[in-house]
């Protein structure tokens, strides 16, 4: 069982930079493929990015493809979401999630994950 815990949420200006950041405890997260999901107040959980469980192949969504980037670093059991050119609508609640899918649409699909962190607030504002 992995537990992942995500970090580097903050409160930034329109066109600003974050970098998130998940750990994970127990296994290893190269075991795994890792997606990264958000959800803003009153809305559904929905897909960000995700990588395969060797991190060589990537998807995106429409909304963020080309400003965020996704990166697993298995020396620190760590993966990453690289979000540039923040926008208003970025604004959510990001989640860190692992499961066992490797298929696109299972990697896009909140009910393909097994495991969950707590979830780190990112707000862009002026």
């Amino acid at each position: 069982q992995v537990q992942p815990v995500e970090s580097g949420g903050g409160l930034v200006q329109p066109g600003e930079s974050l970098t998130l950041s998940c750990e994970a405890s127990g296994r290893t997260l190269r075991n795994y493929a890792v997606g990264w999901f958000r959800q803003a107040p009153g809305g559904l959980r929905e897909f960000v990015a995700a990588a395969v469980r060797s991190g060589f192949v990537t998807y995106y969504s429409d909304s963020v493809r080309g400003r965020f980037t996704i990166f697993k670093e298995d020396s620190n059991n760590t993966v990453y979401l690289q979000m540039n050119s923040l926008q208003p609508e970025d604004t959510a609640i990001y989640y860190c999630a692992a499961g066992s899918g490797y298929l696109p649409n299972d990697l896009q699909d909140v009910a393909r994950y097994d495991y969950w962190g707590q979830g780190t607030q990112v707000t862009v504002t002026a």
